[in-house]
């Protein structure tokens, strides 16, 4: 399949059109965030994460994000949950790592959350990539320490292992699913001055997700629009504060004429 600005306008109109609903259980620090950029872009967000109502909710979302930024038990309690029930429904399940390899905790809690159900996509920045993957990449919390084309072996390693498509976030975002590897180029380094910016491209990701059957397409779509948005909002912005107020409005603004005179987009 040819990946091209045509066949991710499809997927944005697709996404504008029906809406699809995200389920979120995300951290504290995010929330607003991904779910202002869900609504921008046209999907549905959901915050739901007690676990007394996770399960049920499973049933009517149309993708699941599971992010480990603000663990507690009763987080992690609703993850398994979830991700159990969406595993067996066959909704797609998008796994963002936040801090893995930071500390035994969150090592702990993936290695359980990825035996209950291999992600549909996976998605976070080169450090915990490696980290996930099992290669020792040390962790500076959030942040990645290393670049996004170090981590294309563990990438490969958790695909093959695991069934998923593995997203690479950085300068240069990677998208791969066993030997295929698409590299988007989009993007601006102040968007790293904004808290959950890759948070944000989980929830879109996931979005795309619930509506395209192919989660290699559906992650390079996302990237792309996210990289894209992420991009002319601070050639226009002074500061990341105006930043994350043009990147929801250059969501909400985005035509195909812009993705296709700005997607800079490669295969490996």
């Amino acid at each position: 399949m040819s990946l091209s600005a045509q066949s991710i306008w499809n997927d944005v109109e697709q996404i504008r059109s029906v809406a699809p609903l995200v389920q979120s259980i995300t951290n504290f620090v995010v929330m607003n965030n991904t779910a202002n950029a869900l609504l921008a872009l046209g999907a549905s967000p959901a915050m739901v994460h007690a676990v007394d109502e996770v399960e049920e909710f499973v049933f009517i979302a149309n993708a699941l994000v599971i992010n480990i930024g603000t663990l507690d038990a009763n987080f992690v309690a609703g993850m398994k949950l979830a991700m159990k029930k969406a595993h067996e429904l066959g909704k797609p399940i998008v796994f963002d790592p936040v801090g893995v390899g930071a500390t035994t905790y969150r090592n702990q809690v993936s290695r359980e959350l990825l035996a209950i159900a291999a992600p549909t996509i996976i998605r976070g920045n080169a450090s915990e990539i490696m980290a996930l993957a099992g290669l020792n990449a040390y962790t500076k919390g959030v942040d990645s320490t290393h670049g996004s084309s170090a981590a294309l072996d563990g990438a490969r390693q958790l695909s093959t292992g695991l069934g998923s498509v593995v997203v690479i976030s950085g300068a240069e975002d990677y998208v791969v699913h066993g030997e295929r590897v698409a590299v988007i180029a989009n993007g601006h380094p102040m968007m790293t001055k904004v808290t959950g910016m890759g948070c944000t491209a989980t929830a879109l990701t996931a979005a795309f997700a619930a509506i395209n059957p192919d989660p290699f397409a559906a992650s390079v779509h996302s990237m792309a629009v996210m990289g894209i948005a992420g991009e002319l909002a601070a050639n226009q912005s002074p500061g990341p504060g105006s930043l994350q107020l043009n990147f929801l409005d250059l969501l909400y603004q985005l035509t195909y004429q812009t993705i296709a005179d700005t997607l800079k987009l490669t295969y490996l």
